[in-house]
This record gives structure tokens, sequence and C-alpha cells, in this order.
């Protein structure tokens, strides 16, 4: 996933005018965002796991658990990523997100 470097990595206030302009309706903008922030979520969850597979070992011992350097960067560059609810407003207000309304 690639990740902008213009996304803040902590909270920011935010006018709830311009996040409910695109909708018309603050509530839909939050579930529009709420919804892609637990897609980004998903997608970085599965991308670490990938990543972190490569150096499982399948050894029946809990005994032998070795700390791998590489590992560690990983994770830790994982962890200073910024949050998937702030990549989804980011996305949000730059109109990056496209949705479909459904009406019945």
């Amino acid at each position: 996933m690639e990740i902008s470097k213009s996304v803040p990595t902590n909270t920011i206030t935010r006018d709830l005018s311009k996040l409910a302009a695109p909708t018309g309706n603050i509530y839909e903008s939050a579930m529009i965002i709420a919804k892609r922030s637990n897609q980004i979520a998903a997608e970085l969850k599965q991308e670490l796991k990938q990543k972190l597979e490569e150096f499982s070992s399948f050894a029946d011992t809990l005994e032998e658990t070795f700390e791998n350097r590489e590992q560690i960067e990983i994770s830790r560059y994982y962890e200073r990523l910024p949050k998937a609810t702030l990549l989804a407003i980011h996305e949000f207000e730059e109109e990056k997100i496209q949705v479909r309304k459904i009406e019945g």
C-alpha cells in the first residue's frame, strides 16, 4: 500500500463543514471514512502478516524464540505509519474515495 508523506501522524483539528460538504451530511461522511479506514487497516494488517511470515519458523518448542533485527525494523516501520483513520480522512479530503450510493 502506498502511503503519502503528507498524511499527518497525529490528530489535527478539522472543519466539520468541509468534511460534510461532499455528501451533505456529516454522519454519511463519517461512515464513508470509517468504512475506508477498516479497509486500510485490513490491507496493512495483511501486508504486515505476509512480511513477518518470512521470518516465522515452524519449531515446536516455545523456548526457541529468536529476535531478528529485520523483523523488528519491519514492525517499527508499521508502528510509525499514520493510523488507518488518518489515512482515510486524508483520502476523503483529497477526493480519492469513490462512493456508490444505493437508492432503495
